[in-house]
């Protein structure tokens, strides 16, 4: 059976923009800019080569390509169609073979795939569905036990709301207006208890800052705005 946790709206809303998904100066560039800096973290904890490696919310594939050049055999699963058609025609494109797509939610993925990925990612994908804690369960699943899964998401709180909604959006203009829905952010102390009761443990956590001036991204520990949280899986996740 089918599992719908997405919502039509922001799959509408990635579909329309999916032709710009690999242009580094469309509304994509945030993530080709943040991609380096997640990417290393990633690899430096889990090490990817050789890895069985699955993105939940894989869009147009720019983490789980530059994952698989790392040496990973990846699998990207997402519920939008036309990100989907994007991250195969570029892979082929590039000759990029270790990575696969599938259209797919994580819930109905993890119900033949449990247990499988020494590396589950889920990145900037949380605030964008309407039950994350589903979400975070089936990433459980779908690591082996000892795995490594990373997510990414926006805190909530006065101060995410400015810099990520209003400064992001309306202001610098880095992403379309309507990007990130206020109520649906999630704090890290929310996240963090969805991962605990889904099985997971925490490693490590970063914050993800800007520099309006250089433009540039970096990880630090300041976890205020953008973060991400390494966890693992244990033997009963």
């Amino acid at each position: 059976m089918s599992t719908l946790n997405a919502d039509p709206a922001e799959l509408a809303r990635f579909n329309a923009l999916a032709e710009r998904w690999w242009d580094e100066d469309s509304e994509f560039r945030p993530l080709h800019r943040i991609n380096p800096h997640r990417l290393d973290w990633i690899d430096a904890l889990a090490g990817l080569r050789g890895k069985q490696v699955l993105d939940v919310g894989c869009g147009g594939g720019i983490l789980a390509e530059s994952m698989a050049r790392r040496g990973a055999r990846v699998d990207g699963i997402d519920m939008a169609a036309m990100p989907l058609r994007i991250a195969r025609a570029h892979a082929e494109r590039v000759g990029e073979a270790n990575v696969a797509y599938a259209d797919s939610s994580a819930e109905d993925w993890a119900q033949h795939h449990a247990g499988r990925y020494d590396v589950v990612t889920c990145m900037e994908m949380l605030e964008h569905v309407p039950d994350p804690a589903a979400v975070v369960a089936a990433c459980a699943r779908l690591a082996r036990p000892g795995g490594w899964v990373f997510f990414s998401t926006i805190n909530r709180n006065p101060l995410s709301y400015l810099v990520a909604i209003v400064g992001a959006e309306r202001v610098l203009r880095l992403l379309p207006r309507g990007t990130h829905t206020y109520s649906r952010l999630i704090r890290p102390a929310e996240l963090r208890g969805m991962a605990t009761r889904a099985g997971l443990s925490l490693h490590e956590q970063r914050g993800l800052g800007y520099n309006p001036l250089t433009q540039r991204f970096r990880l630090h520990r300041f976890m205020g705005i953008g973060y991400l949280l390494a966890m693992r899986a244990g033997a009963s996740a």
